[in-house]
């Protein structure tokens, strides 16, 4: 019975499927959104004249949003249909609505290797065929016993010109069916899980403005009115001059490590373990105690970079660290900069459900398994999660923040793991892991991380300045 059920899903291997068009042109407005989404400034989509410099003559779209455009949209409810489907499926409709019957109703997306022949412009109309490369064996995962359906696609505008490749694998697996999932290499806490149960803070009149200050999102640092001595914590008298008159200035924001330790017991209501407790120096010279989280306890050293995190513990807000978003570079990287080996800083993302619903509507991808927590849950996640094309997102901005703007990328491919799910910290790291002297060719590895283990490992293929 089995072996007859995938021989039926096997009689599409090889079949290529109708041209598919996409509806509408792709536009600046879409690019925009797309960048909104992805929090990727670099000027060449979306600043004319900037654009006009560069190496590309104009705006162009990100390179990971080539298989984006040619989606159906919210009307069409992406590529899982009914029966009844009009002529001209694509054969990977066919073989997903066909093991959704047989009850794999789960899915996620596993693989994604796009390859770039040229960035898409302003009033390209796309249109791809498909064809379906694979349908694996039932395997044991662990997210559950399913299939995995592997399909290439070529994308050209409409007028003929190859603009891409993408080859796209998913999982279509029976929810409750799955296997404990292997647990991180490097330990990584998740976010707080009950912050509200934390030990309160005794708030007095010495202190009571700091915990003010932390509601609106400011980080106050005591100061005497008469001398201008900083001090922290706060007091009821300076001690530089002793005058009772003390007020305060609020932090620049600039903050480093000055020591820290990793606490696993006690373990304390409201905190996640393995705890990084740190001391952290800010710029005007003060120093205060607080958590540093997004990272494992292996990657904290002193010196690190960190920046200011809120955290809602109930009735109070209070103040944490995560390592400092990279600064975007605004110049471009040569090839001479660049050696194989080299390291890219360290990229901590809090995911939040409007990261995820975000990303899955800047994509154009309305599966529910994005955006509704009950259905999602239905079919076997934990909560909504990130789907592929925004994380490829992320991790093709995380490498051209490093680079700069005017690069050249020529090819995406990822291997997703673990979810991504909101409420907790994606790490991203990188290294170069090629240098073609004789092209200007790089490519840089990337993986990024959260509690659960990896999320996205793979390549960013790119041409830096000769």
């Amino acid at each position: 019975m089995a072996d007859d059920f995938l021989a039926r899903l096997r009689e599409f291997v090889g079949v290529q499927g109708p041209t598919h068009t996409a509806r509408h042109p792709i536009t600046t407005t879409a690019i925009s959104d797309w960048c909104d989404a992805i929090g990727d400034k670099n000027p060449v989509y979306v600043d004319d004249e900037a654009a006009a410099k560069s190496r590309h003559g104009g705006i162009v779209a990100p390179a990971a949003t080539l298989d984006i455009w040619d989606r159906p949209g919210l009307p069409a409810q992406a590529r899982f249909r009914p029966k009844g489907e009009p002529a001209g499926e694509d054969p990977r409709s066919k073989v997903l609505r066909g093991l959704e019957d047989a009850g794999f109703v789960g899915v996620v997306a596993v693989n994604s290797e796009l390859e770039i022949t040229r960035y898409l412009r302003p009033g390209d109309l796309l249109a791809n065929t498909q064809v379906l490369e694979d349908v694996s064996d039932e395997k044991q995962t662990a997210l559950g016993v399913g299939h995995f359906v592997t399909t290439r696609q070529r994308y050209e505008t409409v007028e003929g010109e190859h603009v891409g490749d993408l080859l796209f694998r998913i999982l279509k697996f029976k929810p409750g069916t799955g296997t404990a999932a292997a647990a991180a290499s490097e330990p990584q806490a998740a976010a707080d899980p009950s912050p509200e149960l934390r030990p309160r803070p005794s708030i007095n009149r010495d202190n009571a403005f700091l915990f003010e200050g932390y509601r609106k999102n400011e980080l106050r640092i005591p100061r005497c009115a008469a001398c201008a001595h900083l001090f922290f914590p706060p007091q009821p008298r300076c001690a530089n001059c002793g005058s009772f008159d003390v007020g305060y200035v609020v932090a620049s924001g600039t903050v480093a490590v000055y020591s820290h330790v990793t606490v696993h017991y006690p373990q304390v209501r409201g905190f996640a373990y393995p705890l990084s407790v740190v001391i952290v120096e800010l710029a005007e010279g003060v120093r205060m105690v607080s958590n540093l989280v997004g990272v494992p306890a292996d990657d904290v050293h002193i010196g690190l970079p960190v920046e200011v995190e809120w955290l809602d513990a109930g009735d109070v807000t209070l103040p944490q660290f995560r390592p400092a978003t990279p600064v975007r570079r605004t110049d471009t990287l040569r090839l001479a900069d660049v050696e194989v080996g080299a390291t890219l800083p360290p990229w901590v993302l809090p995911v939040t459900p409007t990261h995820i619903v975000a990303g899955a509507l800047a994509t154009r991808d309305f599966q529910d398994v994005h955006h509704d927590r009950d259905l999602a849950v239905k079919k076997g996640s934990r909560d909504i999660f990130f789907n592929i094309n925004t994380s490829i997102g992320y991790m093709e901005r995380y490498v051209t923040d490093w680079t700069g703007p005017d690069v050249a990328v020529s090819a995406l491919r990822v291997r997703l793991g673990a979810p991504s799910y909101p409420n907790s910290y994606l790490t991203f790291r990188g290294s170069v892991q090629s240098v073609d002297a004789d092209t200007g060719r790089v490519v840089v590895a990337v993986q990024a991380t959260n509690e659960l283990g990896p999320h996205i490992t793979g390549t960013v293929e790119l041409e830096l300045p000769q």
